[in-house]
Order: C-alpha cells, then structure tokens, then sequence
C-alpha cells in the first residue's frame, strides 16, 4: 500500500506542474488576451487522457484538455514518442471549441514509457478567415471560419516541423502574434513536462501512477457525495431565447448519476452557433462541477457520475463542417438553461441568472501611431444573479470564465491604440422585499483609426431571468455613436466597420432579482 504522504506530495507536484505551465504560459505570451486576460487554460493527464489536474485560467478550457489528449491519442496510437508534440484547433478533432482556440500537448516519457500529457489552450487573435480576428457571424461552415489545424506534429522526435509553423504564420493577419503565443504553448508544455519527469525520477512510476489514482478516486467520492446532497428526481428546464424560440431539456438525479438530456434541442444551425458534443459535455461538466464541488480540486473522477446525452445533427451534436465560431454564447445558454430548471424546479439554494453572456469584443484594425495590425479580442463584464440572502455580484465576468481579468485600460490603450473613454457600473434595480441581481458595466471605446468589428451577445431581448416572485434582470446591448447619432446594433454583427472617432458602447445587462428572505 502507497504511504498517503508521498502520494500527497506526488499529487502537489503534478499540480504544481499545471500552475507552472500557466505561469510560463502566461509570461512569455505575445498576445493580451493570453497574459492579461488569461483566457487560457493548461492540464495534465495520464498516459491515456484522463484529467489529473489543471491549472488556472478558464474552467471550460480546462475540460477542453483531456478531450484533446483522448482525441490525439485515439488517433496516433502506437505512433507517439518521446520528443512529440502536437497541435490542433478542429472542434471535430481534439479542438472542441472554435478555430481560435488552440491546443498544445506533448507526451511526457520516463524511460521510454508514456506515462502522462501536458496540454495547453490559448486563443489566438487571428487565425486567417473572412474577417479580422476571424470571428465572422455571417459565415455557414468551419472552413470559413479560418484555418482548420488537424491533428499535427509540431514536433516529431524533438525536431520542429517548420512547414506547420509556417502554415500558421502564412494565415494569420497576426503573424508575430501567433507564433509568439505558439512558442509560449510550447515552452509552458515543456516546463511541466520537465517536472514530471523529475516526480518519476525520485519516486518512481509506480508512485505517479498510484498518485493518480488515489486522486481519482477522491475526486468521484466528493461528486457523489455532492450528488447525495440533491433531491432526487428528474427536472425539466426550459428556456425563451433571443431568436424567439424556446430550448428545452431534462435533468434526471439518482443516487449515483447525473443525467442531462439534450436530444430536444433545435436542429444546428447554418451560422457559427453550434458547439460540439464535446463542447456540450463542457459546458454540462461545468455546472455538474459547480453543484457537487465547488472547490478548486478537479480530476477524471470529478465527473464520473455525469451522462449527458445529445442529438446528432442538433446544434449541441452538429455535423463536421458546421460553424462553431461563436460556440461560447451556444455554451453558456445552455448552462443558463440548466441553471435555471434546477432553481424553478428542484428546490436547490441557486442565485437567480446572470448577464449570462461571454460577449465577445473584437475590433480590429491599424495602430494609428505604429501601423501595426492588431486584434483586440474582449470579453465583458456584467451583473450576477441575486439569492434570497444577498445581492448578487456586480461586474463579474461570465461563469464560464473563472479566473480571468479585464484588459487594463492603459495597455489596451496602448496595444490597440483606441481610447477607452468611460467605464462604469450599470444602475441597479431593487423593490422592497428584493434582493437586487448585480449591476452590468458600461464601456466605451473611441476610435483613432479605422477598424472593423465582430460581436455575439445572449440575453439582447430576453432579461436575464429572476427567482419566482422577483423582478427580472436586465438586457445586454452594443451601440454606435457616430457624428452625434446613435443607432443600437443586434446581437451578431460582424465586418461592421468603424471610422477614427466613431464610439463603441458596450452595456452588460443586470443579473436577475431574488425574493428577500422572509419577504415573499
């Protein structure tokens, strides 16, 4: 029997090994979605794909990673060795979001034997497509969404293979960009690797192995026994979108599962609107997370006891060449969904909905004072829904993003060269008897330069929902002021193009109102 000691130490190492990558990863990157707003997220897994443990950054990227070893190996079996590495960004093959996330993962060998995976993902400004940042709305297959990177050698034997690398270059608008925040991948990767490495080298492989274990089998007591804590029965969830139609879906608790069921979602769509199966597992893996282990820890064995079942052809199952640029707002609707058939439905102790949206930002242009092609890509702040204990969190990033941060006004300012005139909260909406949901921010951004925009927000029509008995949230919007005028924009807009000192105004929605304990 392993002594618990050492395999507590083990399994510290092999965390401290995803931290460390994302340090690396985060210091060495190019690009200021990676390093300050750490839209990233790194991993290691066992030889064959398992999660072991994860670094910071964002918890759906985290549950990106070992569907992407999996995928790697599944592919490549018996083929892989020392010195690999591989690269990838197609949703169908290992990616799972979109093309502008891309995955890094290299086998780690100790004596010639596999014995664990470092993984990256990072989002990268450009890679190529119809439009600047290459988040196009008005696009209906993958391939015009940018370049689609298979499964790749990066590395073969430690050599590096320079016609990948020089593909990527060849097809970004952001040649310096990419191939910084390739590199920086890369070096994270081996960071981590080199530290594993290290773990078996003083304890043995045995010991790795049966730190891993031993971990997993933590993991699957602590969902289980958060599992225990929910009612059991099966749940409806329903949900009115902004296009008008409603989605639906079915939670079915047991002693032992966690079943979501998908197959009534709408048909894929013909724009980039769909998430992968995997994509949809994500998303049903972040709040299975959030319900039975809140903490930090997360391993296989974490999400063990949940089963989410999908429709093929829908648009959380869509065929390869669907579009799945703006998966994100797909993802993070469905987990509003969910969220709230739960707090409607099974008496659980939930927040009322949040601003619920990622809403992603990119402008992109010419540096008025360098000349140089920049692509700012930003996610936005907004409201979080209230209990019936207190008002909910104000200008809070999505739930889907975890530990990530705003760019800071003075290095947006200066990387992308537009002013950033005002930020500010949203006002707040509470009535007697009501705990109020979290205030939105409000933003503007002033052009110097000419630039071109790319946009998709949830929540533009529908609020963001309430608690029974409460009053109902606040919208999201995006307006354009110029020569004195001001016209709202929809929802998805892309190429919508701006002229020097024309204003951009974001506005993120208040979350949603709870019943004041005791009031109602």
């Amino acid at each position: 029997m392993s002594d618990p000691f050492t395999l507590s130490v083990v399994q510290s190492a092999l965390d401290s090994a995803a931290e460390e990558m994302f340090e690396v990863l985060r210091k060495t990157a190019m690009s200021p979605i990676i390093y300050e707003v750490l839209d990233v997220g790194t991993g290691v897994t066992d030889a064959g794909g398992a999660l072991v443990s994860s670094g910071a950054g964002i918890p759906s990227f985290v549950g990106v990673l070992d569907k992407s070893v999996k995928a790697i190996v599944a592919r490549e079996d018996g083929r892989i060795a020392e010195g690999d590495v591989f690269v990838t960004n197609d949703p169908n093959g290992g990616g799972v979001t979109h093309l502008n996330d891309v995955v890094v993962a290299e086998p780690v060998f100790h004596e010639g034997t596999l014995v664990a995976w470092v993984a990256s993902i990072a989002h990268w400004g450009d890679i190529g497509g119809s439009t600047p940042g290459s988040m196009a709305t008005d696009v209906t297959s993958l391939v015009a969404e940018g370049l689609r990177l298979p499964i790749l050698r990066l590395f073969e034997g430690g050599t590096r293979n320079e016609a990948v690398a020089d593909i990527i270059r060849a097809n970004s608008r952001l040649p310096e960009f990419v191939t910084g925040d390739l590199w920086a991948q890369v070096s994270a990767g081996r960071r981590a690797a080199r530290l594993i490495r290290g773990i078996c080298g003083r304890y043995g492989t045995g010991m790795l192995e049966s730190a891993i274990r031993d971990a997993r089998e933590t993991g699957r007591a602590r969902a289980l026994q958060g599992l225990a804590a929910m009612p059991r029965g099966t749940y409806r969830a329903s949900q009115p979108q902004d296009d008008g139609t409603t989605w639906h879906a079915s939670i079915k608790v047991t002693e032992d599962r966690f079943i979501v069921d998908l197959t009534e979602a709408p048909d894929q769509t013909p724009g980039p609107y769909n998430t992968s199966r995997d994509g949809a597992l994500v998303a049903c893996q972040i709040l299975f997370k959030a319900l039975t282990d809140p903490e930090r820890f997360a391993n296989a064995g974490s999400f063990e006891p949940l089963e989410v079942r999908t429709r093929p052809g829908s648009i959380f199952d869509p065929t390869p060449d669907a579009a799945q640029g703006y998966y994100f707002e797909t993802r993070i609707r469905l987990i509003d969904m969910l969220w709230r058939g739960l707090a409607e439905t099974a008496g659980l102790n939930l927040p009322a909905g949040s601003f619920a949206t990622i809403y992603g930002l990119v402008i992109a242009g010419r540096h008025p004072d360098t000349g140089r092609a920049f692509s700012m890509v930003e996610p936005q702040l907004g409201g979080w829904g209230a209990t019936p204990d207190r008002d909910g969190n104000s200008a809070m990033f999505s739930t889907n993003h975890g530990d990530t941060f705003n760019c800071p006004v003075e290095v947006a300012e200066a990387r992308y060269g537009l002013e950033i005139v005002a930020r500010e909260l949203g006002e707040a909406a509470k009535e007697a008897g009501e705990r109020s949901g979290g205030r939105g921010l409000r933003t503007r951004y002033r052009l110097r330069s000419d630039a071109v925009v790319s946009v998709g927000f949830s929540h533009g029509v529908v609020p963001a929902w309430p608690l029974p008995g409460a009053r109902e949230g606040g919208t999201n919007a995006l307006r354009l002021t110029r020569g004195g005028q001001t016209e709202n924009q929809p929802c998805y807009v892309s190429r919508l193009e701006l002229r020097k000192s024309d204003e951009l105004e974001v506005l993120t929605a208040r979350g949603g109102n709870a019943p004041e304990n005791g009031k109602r």
